[in-house]
């Protein structure tokens, strides 16, 4: 786009992982209710720009070997989903029965949810849709710039698929019809092992993080004023086999880790390199704690638990630290076999939304003013155990 400079300078902007970390994260794939709370112990954490819940929308892809999908819901203000339709992606996905991307953020939404974008891991391309208020409209599909494309980060102008397969990130602009042109790529570290797992862009959209899995390191990407990437910067993760990750609202990178049943929290100066803050915080043995998500107002993380069938939430502090919501680290428990493969927040922080790959159902939770968390049901509509991979909601 002819003005991406000026808008983004306006924002301001080893080796493989131990047996045992492995072991642990194959939980991911691999399978293994909570008590009410009274409603009125639900409280929103909400941003400013939002006064509410309001209406939104869950979304979830199929990642179908013979045509990727996407399960469109639509969320009331009460939290409740219902399904609104499944839209072709016009990609392929890659099948499987679990977690077959080993990745967070297969789907991923602009910035003011007008676009979802989703990744076709086995056609090696991308596709665009805009949110409608009854449905969703293909726009546009084009290749990633790489293969076995797995996790989208988005910004107002750019998006950045995260090629798992080729070891590198795809840069992309996009337009006010959603339409993507490609800005070129940008190579992980030569040691990254065809493990790269998610991709975020920092608040202050200063860097483009990814976690390696099978190096246990992160990638620190500086993003430029038109959107390219530097040579990343490499720091050591914490604890073993880092997954997914989200920043605060603050800068602070908040790390699941699947290999150590754990997450870390970071910060990043200037110099891109991470810092430890709280290291290998214990989620209380729930196994396999490979994706996760921060709330909006950077209070409370929360991993969704492959091996453990739960959900563990923790506390942030204002310094960036972490400490566990519930004691023995079950926050929610999905039901035995449940199998969480991936988690996002809707109503601006209001609710949280879990894929149960093992029911083939979306689960549903308020999130209370104490980070607890109260069941609002599982909505069906997914099929178990199918491969589906990628939950993007608001």
């Amino acid at each position: 786009m002819a003005n991406i400079s000026t808008r983004f300078q306006l924002k301001a902007l080893t080796r493989l992982a131990t047996l045992a970390g492995a072991a642990l994260l194959a939980a991911c794939a691999d399978q293994s209710t909570v008590s009410p709370v009274a409603p009125d112990q639900a409280v929103a954490n909400r941003g400013a720009g939002e006064s509410g819940s309001g209406e939104g929308a869950v979304f979830v892809t199929t990642n179908g070997i013979a045509g990727n999908e996407v399960k469109a819901f639509r969320r009331a203000a009460d939290g409740s989903l219902t399904a609104i339709g499944t839209f072709a992606t016009g990609g392929t996905g890659v099948g499987g029965t679990g977690d077959p991307l080993t990745s967070q953020g297969a789907a991923a939404l602009s910035p003011d949810h007008k676009f979802l974008f989703v990744v076709n891991a086995g056609s090696n391309d991308v596709s665009v849709f805009r949110i409608r208020n009854d449905d969703i409209k293909l726009v546009d599909r084009q290749p990633s710039n790489g293969s076995f494309p797995v996790s989208i980060a988005t910004t107002d102008d750019i998006i950045y698929v995260l090629n798992a397969h080729s070891n590198n990130v795809g840069i992309f602009s996009y337009n006010e019809s959603g339409n993507l042109s490609a800005r070129g790529t940008a190579a992980l570290s030569a040691n990254a092992a065809n493990g790269g797992t998610e991709v975020r862009v920092s608040p202050n959209g200063r860097w483009l993080d990814v976690t390696e899995r099978l190096t246990n390191k992160i990638d620190a990407f500086r993003i430029a004023a038109d959107g390219s990437l530097s040579a990343p910067i490499q720091s050591a993760s914490a604890g073993n086999t880092p997954f997914g990750f989200q920043f605060t609202p603050q800068g602070v990178l908040v790390a699941s880790e699947a290999g150590s049943a754990s997450a870390s929290s970071y910060s990043q100066p200037s110099t891109g390199a991470l810092t430890p803050i709280s290291a290998v915080v214990s989620n209380g043995g729930q196994a396999a704690p490979c994706w996760l998500i921060v709330d909006p107002s950077g209070r409370y993380a929360y991993t969704a638990n492959a091996g453990g069938s739960s959900i563990s939430g923790f506390a942030i502090g204002t310094d960036g630290s972490l400490t566990l919501i519930t004691p023995g680290g079950r926050t929610a428990y999905l039901g035995a076999g449940a199998q969480p493969l991936d988690i996002d927040f809707g109503g601006n922080g209001q609710f949280l939304y879990v894929l149960e790959n093992g029911k083939g159902v979306v689960g549903g939770f308020a999130v209370n003013s104490d980070g607890t968390l109260t069941s609002l049901g599982e909505t069906p509509g997914l099929f178990a155990a199918s491969g589906f991979m990628g939950l993007a909601a608001y």
